[in-house]
């Protein structure tokens, strides 16, 4: 069973705030917070008039005995095939732990960049066992409240390194980067440029990185000018690959770190009338579905999503039975899938 929602991040002053606000230390508030009876008096009232001042909500602590058998998958967003994939292999894998799960869009922000309050009181209010958070960037405070209300999470492919303990699932990504470039360079490229996406989102730093790494691998001096940045949006990938052309040695073959990214590829390769593969050579990143529709289809490298929200699934249930995985980062494995949209060069015939 599958619901949906929109999802806000609450976050408010801690238990260290609160402690510091009534001159007591955080054990003694904790006793306070938790209703434990070996508390002063008058130390219990500073306490309670502080959490009151501060605006502390005294939320419930996740009991596992106690859990229900549901649990949250905070998704990027719904309208994409990447949401649908993980959506699949999170589904499929709650399906045979036997639980639900509640889908939430995105983690709200308001305009000053602070998150909204909100989200956070509902995941316990609804009984939560816990929560698969998928490319999502948590703030400190966020992570603090999950471990303050020792809330079992797993994060699929987060944007930014966790911090040290946190539980995450991904792919091979500076595996992938090597593979594709390689694949380029063994069809005679040596003119290899790429389109990456976040400079500083995990995924990203780690394919270009493979690129470099393959690049030096074969001998092939590195370009500066043909590495570009187009945050994973198709249309800034359009935009990046009419300023590859436009140099004045263009490349003969481009590395696109995500498939959406590549149909603006496209899309501005047939701008200036230049045909795949027969001018220029495409490899992208993800197969999704759009990978085969796209015409010639679209050489690239897998990486395999449901199985990476299947796998994250299975850990939380792990967690959320008391057992810690004995490594807090799983990487699933990547591998070419090769098409159409990859040829030799055309000064190679």
């Amino acid at each position: 069973m599958v619901r949906t929602g929109s999802a806000s991040v609450a976050a408010g002053p801690t238990l260290a705030v609160v402690a510091r606000e009534a001159g007591v230390s955080v054990p003694t508030a904790s006793k306070v917070v938790n209703g434990r009876e070996d508390v002063a008096p008058e130390t219990r009232r500073r306490v309670t008039e502080a959490l009151d001042r501060l605006g502390y909500v005294r939320r419930p602590r996740f009991d596992a005995a106690k859990a229900s058998g549901l649990v949250d998958l905070v998704v990027h967003s719904l309208d994409s095939s990447w949401s649908g994939a993980v959506l699949h292999g999170v589904e499929g894998a709650a399906h045979d732990a036997g639980l639900e799960v509640v889908v939430s869009a995105g983690l709200t922000r308001t305009r000053s960049g602070r998150p909204e309050r909100g989200w956070l009181d509902k995941l316990t209010a609804r009984g939560s066992s816990g929560v698969l958070f998928n490319l999502a960037e948590l703030s400190p405070a966020q992570y603090g409240w999950l471990d303050q209300h020792r809330i079992p999470y797993v994060m699929i492919d987060p944007v930014l390194e966790p911090p040290s303990g946190v539980v995450s699932v991904g792919a091979a990504n500076w595996h992938g980067g090597v593979t594709a470039t390689e694949h380029l360079l063994s069809l005679g490229h040596e003119r290899i440029a790429v389109i990456a996406g976040h400079q500083r989102k995990m995924c990203s730093s780690a394919r270009v990185a493979g690129y470099r790494s393959a690049l030096a691998s074969a001998g092939i001096r590195q370009h500066p000018e043909y590495i570009r940045h187009a945050g994973f949006d198709e249309t800034l990938a359009h935009g990046r690959m009419l300023e590859l052309l436009d140099l004045p040695e263009p490349p003969t073959a481009v590395f696109v770190c995500s498939d959406r990214m590549a149909l603006g590829v496209y899309e501005a390769l047939a701008e200036r009338k230049l045909t795949v593969p027969d001018d220029i050579s495409v490899v992208g990143f993800d197969d999704l579905p759009e990978a085969r529709w796209l015409t010639p289809a679209l050489t690239t490298i897998r990486q395999p999503l449901s199985e990476m929200a299947a796998t994250a699934l299975r850990l939380l249930v792990r967690i959320m039975d008391g057992n810690r995985p004995e490594s807090t980062r799983t990487e699933l494995s990547t591998r070419l899938v090769e098409r159409a949209s990859t040829a030799r060069p055309a000064r190679l015939g």
